[in-house]
């Protein structure tokens, strides 16, 4: 039930962006796998450029593996977190149809003239978009103020300069604790061979 309503939505998209498809065309037939931890989403790019689920036992050419944190950041437009998605396979591929779909946008307003009119769609379009941006704001601000609550009122989070200056301290005892190692071992062998004189 799922698969065609999802196939069909992505083909429709795929058709309201139409300039997309010279761009995927060139991958007919790959499969890209978004691993997003809880759930695995396989596209297969079809024939004529357009998109479609592929089965859960597809053979994914790419794997973009986006973690459920990292998805929001990239919801928020944090442009830091598209580095930290990782990839697999083609690299080439991935990169193309990440592009593509971040570049893609549905035309909600085209969709529901076809129902209600243009007028209304036109209305209801722009009283969506105000409250998409305002929860879109409040989702951030509840973000940025539940990250400092658990970085200083409770550490649950710690600062990247307090990770930073954990690191370096690490490593300082690593080194310390291999010289003095070095240094036991000069003095263990100077004691043998005294030993033995």
């Amino acid at each position: 039930m799922f698969k065609p309503l999802a196939t069909r939505f992505l083909q429709h998209i795929t058709n309201q962006n139409n300039w997309s498809r010279a761009h995927l065309i060139v991958f007919a037939g790959k499969v890209v796998q978004f691993n997003f931890i809880l759930t695995k989403a396989n596209l297969i790019i079809l024939e004529d450029g357009s998109l479609a689920l592929a089965g859960e036992t597809a053979t994914p050419d790419a794997t973009i593996h986006v973690p459920p944190s990292l998805a929001l950041r990239l919801l928020a437009k944090d442009e830091a977190a598209k580095m930290q998605i990782k990839i697999d396979g083609d690299a080439h591929l991935a990169t193309e149809i990440s592009k593509i779909l971040q570049i893609m946008r549905w035309d909600v307003e085209e969709d529901l003239s076809h129902i209600v009119g243009d007028i209304a769609a036109n209305k209801i379009g722009t009283a969506s978009k105000k409250i998409f941006a305002k929860t879109k704001k409040q989702s951030i601000n509840l973000a940025e103020m539940l990250a400092e609550y658990w970085q200083e009122e409770k550490p649950l989070l710690a600062k990247k300069r307090h990770v930073e200056q954990f690191n370096t301290e690490v490593d300082t005892l690593r080194s310390d604790v291999a010289r003095f190692e070095k240094r036991l071992a000069k003095f263990a062998k100077s004691l043998d061979e005294s030993s033995v004189n």
